[in-house]
C-alpha cells in the first residue's frame, strides 16, 4: 500500500472511530473499564472492622500499635490490544473483511482509551508474536498503531492465541485491560493460558467472524481455500446435508468458545462482519458497568 493511500485511510478511520469514541462511548468506556488496580495511598491506625491482611507489620512494630495500609483505586489504565494478524482475517463476503472490522474496533478502543487518559499498547500475533508496541499515551501513538494495522504484513499466516496470551502474561508486569481481537481459529487449546492471563489482568475477548462461516449459500460448486494453510478444495453447496453440516460445525465451535470464555471468567462478544459493531460494543460495555 502506498504511503499517501495509507495516510488517507488512517485519516478516514480516525474521523469515524474518534467520533464514535467521543460521542457514543465516552461515559460507557469509563464506567466499564475504570481502573481496577489498587495503589498504596497511606497508613492509618487500625479500626474495628479493618481487614487484618492490610496490617502494615513494619509500622505496627515501630509504634507498638496496629496500623493498616490504605489503598485507593488507580484511575489510570493500561490498555493492551492483542490483535490477530493471521491469514484467516483476510476474508469477507458481506460488508467488509474481518481484518477491516478488527482495525476499526481496535481504533475505536484506542481513541476511547486516550480520552480516558489511559496508555495503550499492541501485540500483533499470528502463531508467533509478530510485533509488540509498548503502551504509551497520545494521538500520535494511536495514529502509528492504526498505520501499522493497515499495512502490517505478518511473517506467518497461522494462528496461535495461546502464544499471544502467554506473551501478554509475561510482558505486562502491572495489571491492565487486554482486548483480544480475533476470529479465534487457533491451532491450540488456549483455555488454560486465558484463565492465567485473566487472573493477572482484565481480559476481554472480541470475536469477529464472517456470516459465511455460519451459513453457506446454495450456489452449486464452490472453490474454497484455507487462508492459513493454502489448502483448497471444491464443495457442492447445492447439497442440503453439506450446508447443514457446515452450520452445525460453526454452532458447535461457537458453543466450545463460549464455554472456554465462561470457564476463564472472560467477558466476550461475537460480531459478524455484516453487523453493527457499535451496538455490540455498547452491549459489552453495559454488561460490565
Amino acid at each position: 500500500m502506498e504511503t499517501s493511500e495509507i495516510i488517507k485511510k488512517v485519516r478516514k478511520i480516525e474521523i469515524k472511530t474518534r467520533g464514535l469514541s467521543s460521542n457514543i462511548f465516552a461515559g460507557q468506556y469509563h464506567s466499564a473499564f475504570k481502573g481496577r488496580g489498587m495503589a498504596f495511598s497511606e497508613v492509618r491506625e487500625y479500626q474495628f472492622g479493618d481487614d487484618v491482611r492490610d496490617i502494615d507489620w513494619n509500622v505496627t512494630a515501630r509504634f507498638h500499635r496496629p496500623y493498616v495500609k490504605v489503598f485507593e483505586e488507580e484511575r489510570e489504565l493500561t490498555v493492551m490490544l492483542l490483535i490477530d494478524v493471521s491469514g484467516s482475517l483476510d476474508f469477507g463476503t458481506q460488508r467488509q473483511m474481518k481484518r477491516d472490522m478488527v482495525t476499526e474496533i481496535a481504533a475505536t478502543l484506542a481513541f476511547s482509551a486516550i480520552q480516558n487518559n489511559d496508555k495503550i499498547g499492541v501485540v500483533f500475533f499470528s502463531d508467533r508474536i509478530e510485533k509488540y508496541i509498548p503502551p504509551k499515551k497520545g494521538r500520535k501513538h494511536i495514529l502509528y498503531i492504526i498505520r501499522e494495522l493497515l499495512d502490517f504484513h505478518p511473517e506467518s499466516l497461522r494462528t496461535d492465541v495461546r502464544g499471544a496470551l502467554e506473551f501478554m502474561t509475561s510482558v505486562a508486569k502491572r495489571r491492565c485491560t487486554a482486548f483480544v481481537l480475533s476470529d479465534f481459529y487457533s491451532k491450540d487449546d488456549f483455555q488454560q493460558p486465558l484463565t492465567i492471563c485473566n487472573r493477572k489482568h482484565d481480559v476481554v475477548a472480541i470475536q469477529v467472524y464472517d456470516q459465511r462461516a455460519k451459513t453457506l449459500p446454495d450456489i452449486g460448486l464452490m472453490r474454497v481455500v484455507d487462508a492459513e494453510t493454502g489448502h483448497e478444495q471444491y464443495i457442492d453447496t447445492s447439497s442440503r446435508r453439506l450446508r447443514q453440516a457446515h452450520t452445525q460445525y460453526f454452532l458447535q465451535r461457537q458453543a466450545a468458545l463460549k464455554e472456554a470464555f465462561n470457564k476463564s471468567n472472560v467477558d466476550h462478544v461475537s460480531i459478524a462482519t455484516n453487523e453493527d459493531y457499535v451496538k455490540a460494543l455498547m452491549m459489552l460495555f453495559k454488561q460490565r458497568s
